[in-house]
């Protein structure tokens, strides 16, 4: 995490977005007390993970889930004893 003052922030502010875009944070300080933080919106590319679909590997789901165990619930609710 770097810091920089104003004036060189305001001076070398493309520089600094671009190091933020890399995944660098920068902290902007205003008479030697931080007021700001520069970080990029979306996270860098090497820190990206995929959620999405992250069982598909591994776990097996029915095509038809609507009558998934229905003789066992029947027989819960069914007043033949």
């Amino acid at each position: 995490m770097r810091t920089v003052n104003m004036h060189d922030a305001k001076t070398h502010f493309s520089r600094l977005v671009s190091a933020a875009e890399a995944g660098e944070t920068i902290i902007i300080a205003k008479a030697g007390r931080p007021v700001a933080k520069l970080i990029s919106l979306s996270p860098a590319e090497h820190v990206i993970q995929q959620r999405i679909g992250f069982l598909t590997s591994t776990a097996v789901f029915p095509d038809d889930t609507d009558s998934l165990a229905a003789d066992e619930i029947a027989a819960m609710f069914s007043t033949d004893e």
